[in-house]
């Protein structure tokens, strides 16, 4: 069971880098509107992860992700806007479909998400540059946040629809 689960870091993990490496190849649908926003295409698998497989699953795949696809694009100064993201966003995730399930659907839990991940970012910036009117862009990357977060929540909800079956007919478990 230890080698199945080694695949399925492995697999999700190097799905993210993938989705990672190929959103840094479309143009910013957001360029002039909201600087710095991008859609998030990673975070689609994350959001399936912590559905199929919980959070310290997630937050696994989802802190090695970040890591490893900054060391591969060279944005190492920028994983710790990405860390801190993954981190604050896969918790509030977690929290939602564990405690709230009943009041938010997947759609809900990925624009919350995404607005967790955005706090975070600005939190980092904060400190970096040591200034925390960085946060009157709060709202701006919250109006975006939402667009992102509903795309990126049916994207993960229509792929869960296909994937679950899939480990349904293995009887896959974690334990």
């Amino acid at each position: 069971m230890k080698t199945k689960k080694i695949v399925y870091y492995g697999i999700l993990t190097s799905l993210g880098i993938g989705l990672h490496i190929v959103e840094g190849m479309i143009p910013n649908p957001f360029v002039g509107m909201v600087p710095g926003a991008k859609i998030g295409l990673a975070n689609i698998i994350a959001l399936i992860t912590l559905t199929i497989f919980g959070f310290k699953f997630a937050l696994s795949v989802n802190l090695m992700r970040v890591v490893i696809a900054g060391l591969l694009t060279g944005a190492v100064t920028s994983m710790l806007y990405g860390l801190a993201g993954a981190f604050f966003s896969t918790l509030l995730m977690w929290v939602v479909i564990h405690y709230f399930s009943n009041f938010f659907s997947l759609v809900g839990v990925s624009v919350l998400g995404a607005l967790a991940h955005n706090v975070a970012q600005l939190a980092v910036a904060g400190l970096i540059i040591q200034n925390p009117r960085i946060f009157v862009y709060l709202p701006v990357m919250m109006f975006a946040s939402i667009f992102t977060g509903i795309f990126i929540g049916l994207t993960a909800y229509f792929v869960l629809q296909k994937v679950t079956v899939f480990f349904n007919e293995t009887s896959y478990s974690m334990t």
